[in-house]
């Protein structure tokens, strides 16, 4: 059984950034993107804080966040990465069947990776998440490399917008027409 405790907290910067996004993309009527709590039951706290200081899961998540981006099903991930380096072990079973679920539903699942030891942020359609999943589960490499992404999905922040995954899920979609067309 899993367990809550300071370490819960990796990844805290990237989703106040991606929080703050929300909140603006809200703002702007561009998206309504929520968080999705994770469902915990205390096991100790502290008396005067009442700050939960030990906990454990009550059920596996499914992904950070989910919602809808004009019409459009969205449900993702935040990853942070201190190297170049990315291990897929970061990535649960049960992650993946939930966004492979979501886009057999015509919802459009992805991951947002900080590499923050080179200060990188990428948006990873799941198409490509997928290629590196199945390369793992066939004897492959279990990480992929920062180099190996697509640098057309890098995202730098503008006009105030920590992290613009507007734009990775517009140049995502204008891969997933030409595929389509191909096809």
């Amino acid at each position: 059984m899993a367990t809550w405790n300071s370490r819960g907290l990796r990844g805290s910067t990237l989703e106040e950034m991606i929080n703050r996004t929300n909140e603006q993309y809200r703002e702007k009527g561009l998206a309504l993107i929520q968080k999705v709590p994770t469902p915990i039951t205390p096991v100790r706290m502290e008396k005067e804080s009442r700050r939960i200081t030990l906990a454990y899961f009550d059920q596996k998540s499914t992904v950070d966040y989910i919602g809808a981006v004009q019409g459009i099903p969205i449900c993702f991930d935040a990853k942070e990465c201190a190297t170049e380096s990315f291990p897929l072990a970061n990535v649960h079973e049960h992650q993946i069947e939930f966004m492979k679920d979501f886009e057999k539903q015509e919802g459009l699942a992805f991951l947002i990776i900080l590499f923050s030891g080179a200060d990188r942020l990428y948006y990873l359609p799941f198409y490509d998440l997928m290629k590196f999943w199945d390369r793992a589960q066939n004897g492959g490499l279990k990480h992929f490399k920062m180099s190996e992404l697509n640098d057309t999905f890098c995202l730098q922040s503008r006009a105030g917008v920590l992290v613009p995954y507007l734009e990775g899920i517009q140049r995502d979609l204008t891969v997933r027409d030409i595929r389509k067309g191909r096809e």
